[in-house]
């Protein structure tokens, strides 16, 4: 039996998270963000497989946690649904993930230096980011999150992280909700690319966990105003077309 999606409202917000994050540069063509169900437990929502920028309300899937698809459709899915299934299974704080490929993220992955929060607006980086080696769990591999195997081996790798690092891929963030886990997406490209300017400078004096802890509280009280921002910047929108 086809599980419904939620009321009107979270779709909207998960069609306009995908195109406040191309709008932001976090996505191109590619990348995703999903949110979970928030009545059907083992349940996530998620576009199919969809340019972020023109996801649609009628291109929003129900998923489970083994990657099934759940609702009446036959679309083709993303081909890496189980870093959002693996997460959700295994955090069941989580309620919205975001994956991209963000330019200035990418250097760190490729290192394994972590990021860490150089200002306010990314102290849910607090705890440092973690990293992901596919090698690890897969040998060789096209360095896609295809199967259930491997986005088990991802969120053991994330643990109790907001952000992993994958090696020669991408990033992945997550938040308690769409508009946590879009903020925490946008500011860890800003964060990465403040990073990466003050090494050249000298030692980077970074938010200590206490400080990173009282920002977060900050920050999470002051989301609808980011958001409603983002909302305004793409201009009039049809989220049917």
């Amino acid at each position: 039996m086809a599980i419904p999606l939620p009321d009107s409202d979270l779709v909207d917000k998960l069609v306009y998270a995908n195109r406040i994050l191309y709008d932001h540069g976090i996505v191109d063509g590619l990348g995703h963000v999903s949110v979970r169900h928030p009545t059907e437990p083992g349940v996530f929502l998620l576009s199919c497989n969809r340019a972020p920028a023109m996801v649609r309300r009628q291109d929003i899937v129900c998923y489970d946690f083994d990657g099934n698809t759940v609702s009446d459709s036959k679309e083709r899915p993303y081909l890496e649904r189980f870093i959002h299934a693996e997460l959700y299974r295994a955090r069941p704080d989580v309620m919205s993930v975001v994956h991209s490929h963000s330019m200035s993220v990418i250097p760190f992955a490729i290192t394994k230096h972590a990021l860490k929060p150089v200002f306010h607006m990314s102290s849910f980086l607090g705890a440092g980011s973690a990293h992901f080696e596919i090698r690890d769990a897969g040998g060789d591999t096209d360095m896609l999150i295809r199967d259930k195997h491997l986005g088990e081996a991802l969120a053991k790798s994330m643990g109790d992280c907001n952000c992993v690092l994958m090696r020669g891929h991408g990033s992945t963030v997550v938040g308690g909700s769409i508009e946590a886990a879009v903020f925490r997406a946008i500011y860890t490209e800003i964060n990465a690319r403040l990073q990466l300017e003050a090494q050249g400078l000298g030692e980077i004096t970074f938010l200590n966990g206490e400080e990173a802890r009282l920002a977060t509280e900050m920050n999470e009280g002051q989301l609808p105003r980011s958001w409603n921002l983002w909302i305004k910047r793409l201009g009039n929108v049809d989220l049917d077309q």
